[in-house]
């Protein structure tokens, strides 16, 4: 094995732990996930994924791939569990919006920059009702699997052979969306150990 595919099993492996980690939380009731973000979650990286794909990005877009499987496996288990609930709001449907232009304008415009700008756009305004409840109520969200995503998207941005937008803007944004997430969760934590 080279070591882009060592990297590349460690990359599925960290991820595959943080989701573990995760679901794990959701069976014993301390994380409850809203199944339209996890969605919208799931939707832009596959996105994301498919044109970086198109654009010639080999393994280091795995990272970005797992960002979209491992939240369809969190709305799996969501329904398994019956720890989970639809919110829709306008925001919601902004975000499902995006997604869609996305690959409507790699369509027209076969332009990979503006799809992959879009695809993680809605990503993003996905994250905001998590960001938000992250630093509401810190106690309901678990921090695993955003600590693996910020490892696997390092890892997969170590071994990026074609240094373009298309291909690595996907990994830095997920690196600061989970580092965002993390320190909201932990921020009390924080906080009252540096008060000590």
């Amino acid at each position: 094995m080279t070591i882009e595919q060592i990297i590349a099993v460690a990359i599925v492996f960290i991820q595959l732990i943080g989701v573990f980690f995760y679901i794990r939380a959701m069976v014993f009731g301390t994380t409850r996930p809203n199944r339209v973000t996890w969605f919208i979650w799931a939707l832009a990286p596959l996105i994301a994924t498919w044109l970086a794909l198109k654009a010639g990005a080999g393994l280091s877009i795995l990272p970005v791939f797992m960002a979209g499987f491992n939240p369809v496996l969190v709305l799996i288990a969501s329904f398994l569990i019956k720890n989970g609930y639809w919110k829709i709001t306008k925001l919601d449907i902004v975000c499902g919006f995006f997604a869609l232009v996305s690959m409507f304008l790699w369509i027209i415009t076969h332009s990979f920059s503006i799809s992959i700008f879009f695809a993680i756009l809605s990503d993003a305004l996905a994250a905001i009702p998590t960001i938000i409840k992250s630093w509401k109520y810190p106690e309901t969200e678990t921090a695993s699997a955003y600590l693996g995503g910020i490892i696997a998207n390092a890892l997969g941005l170590a071994i990026i052979k074609i240094w373009s937008f298309p291909i690595y803007f996907s990994g830095f944004y997920f690196i600061i969306l989970n580092l965002i997430l993390i320190i909201f969760i932990y921020r009390k934590k924080i906080i009252f150990w540096y008060t000590k």
